[in-house]
């Protein structure tokens, strides 16, 4: 298959919105993206829109419930803090990054989520510490490329303030700008401060419109270090999100009914003990598991009577088999969906409903903004920019999806994803 670029480079700017556009049309280096290549600001998102599932459909072309990543977090009930999606393992089938390695193209990947022990040649995963033994650069270390990330981190960890932004993406921009000398056929690069500022002020807040200030900033130095490595024609150069998000003031705590009723136990230092169901969120969504039928019987009768009280913040609920036709998870017995201002919560402790104080929010117990909602939540799209080599000009694409992207990029790298959900993007691309 004929290639139509020399080198891609993918930029998530994670949480990325289609109501972005407005702003983002007169940020200057936006602007220069916009004014050199085409754009689509009205992309579908998938179910939960969250950060993993996402960011696996943008590499696959499938939805979460086929290539395996239905949520950021592992289904570990009683847990703290649950493990995430980190390993490449959790996604089934290939990856635009697997398939590059193996026409010979130079692959990098800076905090892409899901790509710890991935077959990457500069590969800087997503993953942190999460057991009381653990050491943060040696996890990165040991599930990325270890010289690579000594290098990066020995010229750039000063800029770093642990996992705190806007100190982590511009630790990740400087470690772009150094990768970018090693002029891969493929990089992918995930900057977080935007979805950080929005969780924790809330999605028009002052601090979401700096962080777009920010990543205006931060495109403009990518492109000037294109140009600076003799790059910029000969490559083609996407901005995407992956999801929108919501404001939100309350947060729905399934678990603790479920627990009154008996489905879960608890010790008497509050860890599960046992459980016949369990609510696991994916913030504007959740799915509910149970282990046997009559439980989800129980489950049923208990939600029927929830969720037609508005109070109550569930809008809507799936059976399993209608998540599995919208690509979420089908092993589910259900799937919520909670109303405008509402998310969930796995908490086993305190009100049904919480209401979320500023000291929550401020001890990052619970958030002002979320995603995971569905993608048919009226203005919940998100946005795709791309310009460059193989890239058509002054295109404005009406509508697509975010399983779309990864078969475009294969086709740009002239490569093929198989059996994907998506399609490539034909009126982008300049063939």
């Amino acid at each position: 298959m004929e290639r139509l670029t020399d080198h891609l480079i993918v930029i998530s700017f994670d949480c990325l919105s289609a109501l972005d556009y407005p702003i983002l049309r007169d940020l200057p280096h936006f602007k220069e993206l916009l004014r050199r290549g085409s754009f689509c600001n009205r992309v579908e998102t998938i179910y939960p829109s969250v950060t993993y599932p996402c960011h696996a459909t943008i590499v696959t072309g499938k939805y979460p419930n086929r290539h395996g990543v239905v949520n950021n977090t592992l289904l570990q009930p009683g847990r703290d803090s649950p493990d995430w999606h980190w390993y490449r393992k959790s996604i089934r089938g290939t990856t635009l990054y697997d398939e590059a390695k193996k026409a010979g193209l130079t692959t990098a990947a800076l905090l892409w989520p899901v790509t710890a022990g991935a077959s990457i040649d500069y590969n800087m995963p997503e993953i942190f510490a999460n057991r009381p033994w653990h050491n943060q650069i040696l996890v990165s270390l040991l599930n990325g490329s270890p010289l690579y990330q000594w290098q990066m981190n020995r010229l750039f960890g000063h800029i770093r303030n642990g996992l705190n932004q806007p100190e982590l993406d511009d630790f990740v921009l400087e470690s772009t700008i150094e990768t970018m000398k090693r002029k891969p056929g493929l990089l992918l690069v995930h900057f977080t401060d935007l979805d950080t500022q929005r969780h924790y002020h809330g999605f028009s807040s002052k601090e979401a419109r700096d962080a777009l200030h920010r990543h205006d900033d931060r495109l403009g130095r990518i492109m000037k270090a294109l140009k600076e490595n003799d790059m910029y024609e000969e490559t083609a150069i996407v901005v995407l999100g992956d999801h929108s998000a919501l404001d939100e003031s309350r947060a729905v705590q399934l678990n603790i009914l479920l627990k009154e009723k008996g489905m879960i136990t608890v010790t008497e230092q509050g860890k599960i003990s046992n459980w016949r169901a369990y609510c696991q969120g994916c913030d504007g969504s959740a799915y509910v598991y149970t282990k046997d039928d009559k439980t989800a019987s129980e489950v049923k009768w208990l939600l029927e009577k929830l969720q037609p009280d508005p109070s109550n913040g569930i809008e809507s609920f799936l059976t399993g088999e209608e998540a599995a036709e919208k690509g979420a998870d089908g092993h589910c017995a259900f799937m919520l969906e909670a109303s405008r201002g509402y998310y969930f919560k796995d908490a086993l402790e305190g009100p049904f409903i919480h209401t979320i104080t500023p000291e929550d929010v401020r001890k990052k117990r619970y958030t002002y903004g979320s995603h995971g909602y569905s993608p048919e939540k009226e203005n919940y799209c998100t946005i795709f920019m791309a310009a460059g080599k193989g890239i058509r000009s002054h295109q404005e694409i009406s509508s697509m999806r975010l399983i779309d992207e990864g078969p475009t990029f294969a086709r740009l790298l002239g490569l093929s994803l198989e059996d994907t959900d998506g399609e490539p993007i034909k009126a982008l691309l300049d063939i």
